[in-house]
């Protein structure tokens, strides 16, 4: 067999920092972990191509050399999945599809030959089998869950490495909460389910030989979610290997606000090399909080909390949610405020949706407030219910919290208060990329010549100089960030 595993695109979004991988001349920001981990599922014999659409181009000498065409996706990727299945179709390779999206609506797809939906640890064997045996079935699905400590090591050779700006791997399975707009629960479940620390170290492993010496992203929806085994054997394991091998990985993940609860914990991470975290912080909004069973973050000082994790050498990115039915007219200006005093850099403000299978979707069907199905960006201005709150004045507020956070003056204050009081990890052995010299050359042009941001940026650039040298490389990161926030606002949301 030869097996064609087709990623579609992303749209130009918040969280595909296209505008930021320019200037560190990159392609994507990550390949697509699920692909290549089912690719190492499938027999050994049959040749095996990744074609990941952003950062390569799709060609019909492609499709015709397959015998079938895997396809994955996540709701986002909706628009080029349908021109994938079409030119799949025009071809006449065979289709199989998996993942989030059809997992969660894999009947508006017609055309796919064969849905392997949910984990595939559990339905693509029956695929594989029906397959050998002559007749593979349309759908293959399961209400169980997998046992993750039989997942194999993903395909990286399949990823051409020197395209993406980190590596993921993951850890964990699963979410312990059970909030009303998240789909976690419905993909995933909500018991943690974890690998052992020996499949870990030998992925760390995998992605060292292949020559991988940059950022590795764990992609768990909540890292913590079993924190006596992170702390008793996962992350002693992880700087164990991290020393031996002199610290060739930074790491980063996604955790609930807890962590802040935790000083062991944190102290371990930061110790292994987690250099930052993003928290579902959603609204500093308490009846909001309540309304959407965000039960970890209510009764507490959450600014506190997110200085404290910052105190500990983590940089805190913050997801924040409008849109609940208990948020006051008040929420945009309060929102504004609460990113700004805590620091929060990299803040990803969007829109509340409903996601299929969510019980907030299961709600507001039986309230007859559903328009329509999610775009899977939660910043494009896109609502796919009708709020209480008048639409025109949540829009309107939205937007004025976006141009205002990613406005000049607020983002760049913002990255200097954030410096200020940061401090980073014990030092590690730095590695010099050539690629730099290109970096820095091209942001003091784009930015402190030709960009509206100039002021800011050499004002940012010589305060970090001499004030905190040491985080300079980070301040121009933060900087390039903030280039592709504000163009992906002005692109698709409004003129600031």
């Amino acid at each position: 067999m030869r097996i064609l595993l087709i990623y579609p695109q992303y749209p130009d979004t918040f969280w595909g920092f296209k505008h930021a991988l320019k200037f560190v001349f990159k392609k994507a920001a990550s390949p697509p972990l699920g692909l290549l981990t089912v690719a190492a599922m499938l027999p050994k014999e049959w040749e095996k191509k990744l074609v990941d659409m952003n950062v390569a181009t799709l060609t019909d000498k492609d499709l015709e050399w397959a015998d079938f065409a895997f396809i994955s996706a996540m709701s986002v990727q909706k628009a080029s999945v349908k021109k994938v299945i079409s030119r799949c179709k025009r071809t006449g390779v065979k289709i199989v599809a998996g993942g989030p999206l059809f997992t969660t609506g894999y009947d508006e797809f017609k055309g796919v030959d064969h849905f392997v939906l949910n984990e595939a640890e559990i339905t693509l064997p029956p695929f594989l089998e029906d397959l050998r045996n002559g007749h593979p079935k349309h759908v293959y699905t399961s209400g169980k869950w997998a046992d993750i400590t039989r997942t194999p090591v993903p395909l990286w050779e399949l990823a051409g490495m020197k395209n993406y700006a980190t590596m993921s791997i993951q850890y964990s399975r699963g979410c312990p909460f059970n909030c009303e707009f998240c789909d976690i629960g419905v993909l995933y479940g909500h018991k943690v389910r974890t690998k052992n620390k020996d499949q870990i170290l030998v992925e760390l492993e995998s992605l060292y030989l292949q020559g991988w010496r940059d950022g590795v992203f764990f992609v768990d929806d909540n890292f913590i979610g079993n924190r006596r085994k992170l702390k008793t054997e996962i992350l002693p394991a992880i700087i164990e290997w991290s020393k031996k091998k002199k610290y060739p990985f930074s790491f980063n993940t996604e955790t609930s606000i807890d962590l802040a609860d935790d000083e062991e914990l944190m102290q371990l991470m930061t110790k292994a090399g987690f250099a930052t975290v993003f928290v579902g912080i959603e609204t500093p909004n308490e009846d909001s909080l309540a309304e959407c069973n965000k039960l970890q973050n209510k009764n507490r000082d959450l600014a506190a909390s997110v200085r404290k994790i910052q105190k500990f050498g983590l940089q805190v990115q913050g997801g924040f949610i409008v849109g609940f039915d208990s948020d006051p007219v008040t929420i945009f200006e309060r929102q504004i405020r609460f990113i700004q005093k805590t620091g929060i850099v990299t803040a990803m403000v969007g829109l509340l949706n409903a996601p299929r299978g969510t019980r907030l979707h299961h709600r507001l069907e039986k309230e007859n407030r559903l328009l329509k199905d999610i775009s899977g960006d939660n910043t494009d201005c896109s609502i796919n219910f009708i709020p209480k709150m008048d639409y025109n004045t949540l829009i309107n507020g939205y937007k004025k919290i976006l141009s205002t956070i990613y406005s000049p003056g607020y983002y760049y204050e913002r990255v200097r208060k954030f410096l200020k009081g940061y401090k980073p990890p014990k030092k590690r052995a730095s590695r010099f990329h050539f690629s730099q010299f290109g970096t820095f050359s091209k942001t003091n042009l784009y930015l402190g010549i030709i960009g509206k941001e100039r002021f800011h940026y050499w004002k940012l650039f010589f305060w970090s100089l001499f004030r905190r040298p040491r985080l300079l490389p980070l301040a121009i990161t933060f900087a390039i960030y903030g280039f592709h926030f504000r163009k992906t606002v002005e692109q698709y949301l409004l003129d600031i």
